[in-house]
């Protein structure tokens, strides 16, 4: 024997000590402690994040302009039966620029032309520059 194995001769073959007042800790958790990346928390997220793909505004001419707006005048002037339509239109991202086109059904309660916006019956809204697409039912 070496001169260490000597020096804990009197203990080495005790067991392990363990606590009485503590819960023993597993691996699993005892290894999370000595993570070597630890203080990247949220990076995964953050690549992902950046790696999101966001669609474009698509700028409408002039002739698609002219009948969006026909189809919201006949919205208007049929807003008391509350029509039924399908809105394509586009919503922006709150994280990055661009955004994605997203379609919204329902029954319109109410355009308002002063503050451009168009609101469902579940008051659900929609803005009116956002607007791509307007599918009428019922609607000639």
């Amino acid at each position: 024997m070496n001169t260490q194995q000597n020096e804990y001769a009197d203990i080495i073959s005790l067991a392990h000590y363990q606590s009485t007042k503590r819960k023993h800790m597993s691996l699993h958790d005892r290894a999370a402690q000595f993570a070597p990346f630890a203080a990247l928390r949220g990076f995964d997220e953050e690549i992902s994040e950046t790696a999101r793909q966001t669609d474009s505004r698509i700028e409408l001419d002039d002739e698609r302009m002219d009948e969006l707006n026909e189809k919201i005048h006949l919205i208007i002037d049929n807003i008391k039966s509350m029509p039924e339509v399908e809105i394509t239109c586009f919503v922006p991202d709150s994280r990055k620029s661009g955004g994605e086109y997203v379609t919204v059904k329902g029954r319109v309660r109410r355009v308002d032309e002063v503050l451009q916006f168009l609101q469902f019956t579940d008051r659900r809204t929609v803005s009116l520059p956002d607007i791509l697409h307007i599918c009428l039912k019922g609607i000639k």
